[in-house]
């Protein structure tokens, strides 16, 4: 039987999981049920938010980083699409400097007008 506490904390990362994937550009704007399913296996496979943020941040600014001469990639459609890149990190972990400085670098391109979040 799960108790409120524990239904509750898991709410909360589903939708902080979510909040993460949806300010990402070339995302969708809001979560469809499969989205919520995939933040609930992050959560029940025991994975911190911390690695899941540095795998959204990775797989987004890797993306974004493409050579401008090549064919454009279609807009992400799931969070599932992450998936392989938070096997990576789970694999090989990175440091928490490493995420401060995807956020910076998201939040410069972001903030230069490189990057446009859709609306």
């Amino acid at each position: 039987m799960i108790d409120a506490a524990s239904a509750e904390a898991a709410d909360e990362y589903v939708q902080t999981v979510l909040k993460l994937y949806w300010q990402l550009p070339e995302t969708p704007l809001k979560a469809n049920v499969n989205d919520r399913q995939t933040a609930r296996r992050f959560r029940a496979r025991g994975i911190e938010l911390a690695t899941v943020e540095t795998a959204l941040l990775l797989g987004s600014l890797r993306r974004l980083s493409r050579a401008p001469d090549v064919p454009p990639l279609s807009p992400i459609r799931s969070l599932a699409y992450f998936q392989p890149v938070i096997e990576e990190i789970l694999s090989n972990p990175v440091s928490n400097d490493y995420l401060k400085y995807l956020q910076v670098k998201m939040q410069s391109l972001c903030s230069n007008g490189k990057i446009v979040r859709r609306r």
